[in-house]
């Protein structure tokens, strides 16, 4: 059994790392270090003409000492008025929804922080709150809405005879953000139970602008156009000013943008300690908003040299607000670990992706030729398993190396604890320049995942083109990625590469649309879609996707349904697939490939009524956790290696890190694969391969039950797990047995054939739940008790608390 032991070890290296960072600085080596970043010494710059901060931005904010202020009730609302100061009422539903008109927000090109309510509730679980653009309500369609999609702008309720002060933060969701302008009405749901009685005395939405006018300048996780980066923030006419000591062939790599409507200049200075003189590098007036602007300045005039680095603000108004964006002093050329690792790391995860339809697991179709050829000249893990069947869970449990039992996450509200440590953590930590473009928000910010990204291009950054599926999305995701690669090829770096074309809706682009389908499919599927979408809605599928009996009873045929699905599925992959070419040409064309390591994932698979269902989430069968895992380091790995042995992808991360020479950070959980990479021959002893799915709460109620799933010896045990308080259906035993290599998919049940090993995998997944709970990962709330106020101030600047 795996023993790390989870622990704060981040937060309490996170803040070590500042005054080491800052030291560092002054400790020049012979070469000096790889990697200065401004953000960590910013604690230790001078900063010059902070002008007063007194915002005079107009607040948004209901109260109810004259009356309802245009709030009304909508669905499940009873007795809306207001007494005194408050807004009061009763629910009779568990989605009671209040809303109000908001016209302040149609040319403002502002986005939210987030909303802040006091109130009282005497019963429930939740408070949350949404918003509409749509001119007219329709309560029909926002509860529909809610009961698919809960809102996500949620906080706990602490209901009682108390008021209490709820802030909502943006940051805390799946929906990267919302713009004032996507903003016509306010929806609140003050709890999620009915018969509660409420009190509300305000409601305030906090814009950014608003937001950072209230606050010193300093370091904070900051996006334009959905782009985002550590910050440094600051107003003009501030100078803030960095003692540096550069390293050999230093280049200071940054970028700036603002807010502001009005022109802000940008400027970049540099002064010896020695001389008297300053040289200005760059001077840069932007009068376009929201839109980084990334630059390079050569500082080989100064190598060796003790210097001062200025970044300073000038506008016409006092306190304009600038972004000074991952602003790093690096050394060009740096080889952070010598011969003996790679130099850079490239790791690809295409979404939805089943091993099974690649040629490289044996697929007939040539759905991904790039992928075949990076498998043939590296090595490719052939039994890969995903610990999650959806990206909520999967991710994070791949990417911090825990398991989702351990670290918590299963809520679309959820994040990963800051506690955790990701792999763009230990990159950044060890110097390197970290990029991360997401397809996916489940691999954003909103699962606190940004930890470790200097740059994050969020999913909601990328404008599909008009009459492109929404899903396909490596295109646009390569497209930002080459260019930062000609700019960052002589630097160490860290790239994570996250597109989902694969994904529902699976209709691809020109002109893998019909390299497999038809063109008249298009019009077959539409038209079955609509006549299966009561039945769908009904039963609450996932995904929104017809289950097989659906199609079957309505006379529609399943088998022909999902034959044109799995040809635009397949063509989904060969789409993503031109871009791994791509990504993979731009490597060999920089001089980058042989000393670069790949690695090539997914997050979980897809089901095509293998099961009788469709989508992902509710199970733990192969078709939704065999997942393809392929390494290639041309200079440090066998070509051409197959390795037949069952592996978690919780130990993906921990097998890069040793391969980079990297430690592994004591919160993960997995074990490094080296061993097998190095030598394939080398034996392994077997250790028990574990799966999860545990239901949302707005999953609940609707059929289905949690699910856990291991593999050991040969066998794969899945048991059915009920709450308590659930009665399990008739139809699904507790215990389901499957012959895991010839059997791969779970299709043929052989527990009624084998009942002692069914009783020895539970006994052993017994085990591993307990053991599981014993490494459970601090909460945020938990680990915040262990930390002080600046400490905590620092943390939340970037995000990775709430």
């Amino acid at each position: 059994m795996k023993q790390h032991l989870a622990s704060l070890g981040w937060l309490l290296r996170w803040s070590l790392a500042i005054s080491i960072l800052a030291t560092v600085a002054c400790s020049p080596s012979a070469d000096g270090p790889s990697s200065l970043r401004l953000v960590d010494s910013f604690e230790a710059a001078t900063v010059q003409g902070t002008p007063d901060l007194a915002s005079s931005l107009e607040r948004t904010e209901w109260q109810f000492a004259d009356g309802l202020d245009g709030w009304q009730a909508g669905a499940g609302i009873e007795s809306l008025a207001t007494r005194d100061i408050y807004l009061v009422g009763q629910s009779s539903l568990e989605t009671p929804v209040l809303h109000v008109e908001w016209l302040g927000g149609s040319s403002n090109p502002d986005v939210l922080e987030q909303v802040i309510i006091r109130a009282k509730v005497s019963d429930g679980d939740n408070l949350s709150v949404s918003f509409s653009r749509r001119e007219k309500l329709d309560f029909d369609d926002v509860l529909s809405g809610m009961n698919d999609f809960p809102w996500q702008l949620s906080s706990p309720l602490v209901s009682g005879d108390e008021f209490n002060t709820y802030t909502l933060r943006v940051g805390a969701t799946a929906r990267t953000s919302y713009p004032a302008s996507s903003i016509r009405h306010v929806l609140l749901r003050p709890t999620d139970a009915a018969g509660a009685q409420f009190e509300i005395e305000s409601v305030r939405l906090v814009f950014r602008r608003e937001h950072l006018a209230s606050i010193p300048s300093g370091v904070s996780w900051q996006g334009l156009a959905e782009i985002y980066r550590e910050s440094v923030v600051s107003r003009a006419p501030e100078d803030i000013r960095f003692e540096v000591d550069l390293p050999q062939n230093p280049v200071l790599d940054l970028a700036f943008g603002t807010v502001e409507e009005s022109p802000l200049t940008f400027r970049v200075s540099v002064v010896t300690r020695s001389a008297s003189e300053e040289r200005v590098l760059l001077e840069r007036t932007l009068s376009t908003p929201n839109r980084w602007q990334e630059e390079q300045l050569d500082l080989a005039a100064f190598a060796g040299d003790s210097v001062v680095l200025s970044l300073q603000l000038e506008a016409e108004d006092p306190g304009a607000i600038g972004f000074w964006g991952a602003p790093s002093v690096r050394r060009r050329g740096a080889h952070l670990a010598g011969a003996s690792a790679p130099r850079n790391v490239v790791f690809i995860m295409i979404d939805t992706l089943r091993s099974d339809h690649l040629e490289a697991y044996g697929y007939g179709r040539n759905t991904a030729p790039a992928i075949a050829k990076l498998a043939s000249e590296g090595t490719l893990f052939a039994d890969a398993i995903a610990q999650g069947a959806w990206t909520k869970v999967s991710v994070p449990s791949m990417m911090s190396s825990t398991y989702p039992s351990a670290n918590g996450v299963y809520e679309l509200f959820h994040r990963l604890p800051a506690s955790a440590d990701t792999l763009a953590e230990s990159f950044r930590e060890a110097g390197y320049a970290t990029w991360g473009g997401s397809a996916n928000g489940f691999s954003g910010r909103a699962n606190n995942l940004h930890q470790g990204f200097e740059v994050l291009h969020e999913r909601s950054s990328l404008v599909i083109p008009e009459g492109q599926p929404r899903a396909k999305t490596a295109r646009l995701l390569n497209d930002r990625l080459l260019p930062w690669l000609d700019t960052h090829h002589d630097l160490p770096f860290f790239v994570f590469f996250h597109p989902i074309d694969p994904h529902s809706p699976y209709r691809p682009y020109r002109p893998y649309d019909t390299m497999w389908a038809s063109a008249d499919d298009e019009a077959t599927y539409e038209d079955w879609t609509k006549q299966v979408k009561e039945l769908v809605d009904e039963r609450n599928r996932n995904g929104n996707l017809p289950h097989a009996e659906d199609l079957a009873e309505l006379g529609l045929d399943p088998d022909e349904f999902n034959r044109i699905t799995l040809d635009w599925y397949d063509g989904s992959i060969r789409a993503a697939d031109v871009e791994v070419s791509r990504l993979l040409q731009k490597l060999e064309e920089l001089g980058l490939a042989k000393d670069t390591l790949v690695v090539f994932v997914s997050d979980h698979g897809e089901e095509f009524f293998d099961h009788e269902g469709g989508f992902h989430e509710d199970n733990v069968y192969g078709e939704l956790v065999n997942v393809p895992l392929i390494f290639r380091w041309p200079a440090g790995l066998e070509a051409g290696v197959r390795i037949p042995e069952t592996v978690e992808m919780l130990d993906v991360v921990p097998t890069v890190l040793e391969l980079m020479g990297i430690n592994q950070p004591e919160s993960m959980q997995g074990e490094s694969l080296r061993a097998l990479l190095v030598s394939s021959e080398t034996p392994r002893s077997e250790e028990p391969v574990v799966s999860e799915w545990k239901r949302r709460t707005d999953q609940l109620g609707h059929g289905g039950v949690d699910a856990q799933s291991l593999i050991l010896g040969g066998f794969k045990l899945v048991q059915n797990l009920v709450r308590e308080g659930e009665t399990r259906p008739a139809e699904v035993p507790e215990f389901e047995l499957y012959d895991h290599a010839s059997d791969p998919l779970d299709l043929n049940d052989i527990a009624a054939d084998n009942p002692e090993v069914v009783a020895r995998l539970a006994d052993q997944l017994s085990k591993w739940r307990v053991w599981a709970e014993s490494v459970k990962l601090p909460t945020d709330s938990e680990a915040a008790g262990s930390l002080d106020a600046e400490e905590l101030d620092r943390l939340r600047s970037l995000g990775y608390l709430q």
